[in-house]
């Protein structure tokens, strides 16, 4: 048996980020059109509420496309429902197309989510079961509903002091009983899944051999180099023994190859990877010659293991960490330049003045901050804040 290819950690690195839309000029014309083909082409883009600078799927989608403006979002979701919000590893925007890949995940979650602390800790004192069918009966009878639509005593805070009919909708989303057509403000509105999205709805749920094979094989068309373990936690809907086996037979048939990835550490690992890696990676173009700032949840950052190997960049989102616990900030973006991350930055926009106010920034080791990557900082900086509506930059002293 011949001996697996060898991957440089710069190859592994421009596969990674061509397979992620970051080696394509983002100075591209953007058209509803042309972003909805950027989400098919990543898969999916994580949504997620916190509002320091932008919303991370707002984030995500700019430093890919300059003329990215976050209505163009709302129109695809909303208007054209050619995207649905479900459930990869959190709350996220996903094309339309693949819904019936997410019916195995409505049928696993709800199972789990009824064995789990959290539905017994909201249904501790009541009919868990009864709340769930009047919350869907009143959608049902009144339309489209929010969690504030239904009284109950709520307390403020985390997950864990959710109302009951609060839990129940997103039970009843998370299973596929209701759909989000809509936020108001960044309130899920929720209604009938069936009154959403009524012919994808009606498809029939994938078999297990199905659901598999389509799983694996859009990972890998979205990572190019990967483990079975990352292949499965691309869409965080099988489990890593069954892509294993997915990856062993698309070897036999020629789909992958196994190769050996070196990491920014210079230790090779087993892995594998599309078997027409060498002509994609021939077909790349070079990194674009400016800086981008990243969100915290872009997708070459999902992985932080994996972040380390690809980039030798060590990540921990630390908003859910105790201030005087915080190594660099509550919010802190990935400085990308060219295929290298090289530093990170904590920003927090103040919008009754117009200002991006840049809290902290914090060079890689061995990153010389010359005046040419000061000056295409800056660059991007100004980028960002034209994005976010800001008149004022404010940089640490």
């Amino acid at each position: 048996m011949p001996k697996p290819a060898l991957l440089t950690a710069s190859q592994a690195r421009r596969l990674f980020l061509g397979a992620q839309g970051l080696l394509d000029d983002p100075a591209r014309r953007t058209t509803v059109a042309s972003l909805q083909a950027l989400i098919e082409r990543l898969g999916f883009v994580q949504v997620d509420t916190i509002n320091v600078v932008a919303r991370a799927h707002d984030l995500t989608l700019f430093s890919r496309l300059d003329g990215y403006r976050p209505d163009q979002l709302k129109r695809l979701h909303e208007e054209k429902q050619s995207l649905f919000e479900g459930f990869t590893h959190d709350a996220s925007v996903i094309p339309t197309a693949f819904f019936a890949h997410w019916k195995p995940r409505f049928l696993r979650d709800r199972a789990r989510i009824q064995a789990h602390a959290w539905w017994q800790h909201h249904f501790r004192d009541t009919d868990g079961a009864q709340v769930v069918r009047d919350v869907k009966a009143r959608v049902e009878k009144e339309g489209p509903l929010k969690s504030s639509d239904f009284e109950h005593p709520e307390k403020r805070g985390p997950w864990w002091g959710w109302k009951p009919q609060k839990a129940a909708l997103d039970f009843l989303w998370r299973s596929g009983e209701l759909m989000i057509p809509r936020r108001e403000g960044f309130q899920k509105v929720y209604d009938l899944t069936e009154r959403v999205l009524p012919d994808h709805h009606a498809l029939p749920c994938p078999s297990v051999p199905d659901h598999i094979a389509w799983v694996c094989g859009e990972a890998a068309d979205r990572l190019w180099v990967f483990t079975p373990k990352e292949l499965a936690e691309f869409w965080n809907s099988i489990e890593a023994v069954e892509a294993k086996a997915w990856c062993a037979s698309a070897v036999k048939v020629g789909r992958l190859v196994a190769v050996e990835v070196e990491d920014a550490d210079g230790q090779a690992r087993p892995a594998f990877a599309v078997a027409d890696w060498k002509a994609r990676l021939d077909k790349l173009p070079e990194p674009p010659e400016r800086t981008r700032l990243l969100c915290p949840f872009d997708p070459i950052l999902r992985d932080r293991a994996r972040a380390l190997r690809r980039f030798a960049f060590d990540y921990r989102f630390e908003a859910f960490v105790p201030e005087p616990k915080r190594q660099y900030g509550y919010f802190v973006l990935p400085i990308l330049e060219g295929d290298r991350l090289v530093g990170r930055l904590d920003p927090k926009l103040h919008r009754d003045r117009g200002l991006l106010e840049i809290k902290g920034l914090w060079w890689e080791p061995g990153i010389r901050p010359a005046k040419a990557r000061k000056r295409a900082l800056d660059e991007a900086l100004q980028r960002l804040a034209a994005f976010v509506g800001a008149e004022d930059i404010q940089l640490p002293a």
